[in-house]
């Protein structure tokens, strides 16, 4: 007979996997852009040297659900296959809760505040789409969008604005 955990240790452990997988898939690289000679803007991130989800700093913070994060190249919402793992993991925890999820899409400070929202949205229906195609039913999941308005850090320059370029899972 199999004793089931309960569902914040469950949580844990598929998040911790999550972690481990894409700590082995990702690779760590300077960003070209935060390096070039003479692109600083003063920015306690232009020396940073890293973009958000190359496994080399804090972007990879998850959020209070758990759940890491999923970052986006600038004016894109494609899933970058680093981040796979960490969606297989979501969805293997909502399918077997069978609870709800809020997948929030967030932008970076530049564009116009329209633009933003529209690109927060699509971002946040890719992950949708994402997590429906493993199986995930499309009734335990909501979409909405922040643009610009909910950084996660503040600052300017590619590393601030990378990881400002998400979306967020939250679990409810």
């Amino acid at each position: 007979m199999m004793r089931r955990l309960s569902s914040s240790v469950e949580l844990r452990l598929v998040f911790l996997a999550g972690l481990i997988a894409l700590a082995a898939a990702c690779k760590t690289t300077p960003d070209a852009d935060a390096n070039a000679a003479g692109s600083g803007t003063g920015s306690e991130f232009d020396d940073a040297g890293a973009g958000a989800g190359d496994g080399s700093g804090s972007g990879l913070d998850a959020n209070a659900s758990g759940i890491a994060p999923i970052y986006f190249d600038l004016d894109q919402s494609d899933i970058k296959p680093q981040f796979e793992s960490i969606l297989e993991a979501a969805a293997a925890t909502l399918k077997s809760s069978g609870g709800s999820a809020v997948i929030e899409g967030h932008c970076d400070e530049r564009g116009s505040d329209e633009y933003n929202v529209a690109l927060g949205e699509r971002r946040a229906v890719s992950v949708r789409r994402y997590l429906y195609n493993l199986g995930v039913p499309v009734s335990q999941l909501s979409v909405v969008s922040y643009g610009e308005a909910r950084p996660a850090v503040s600052g300017t320059g590619e590393t601030a604005w990378s990881l400002n370029r998400r979306a967020e899972i939250k679990l409810q």
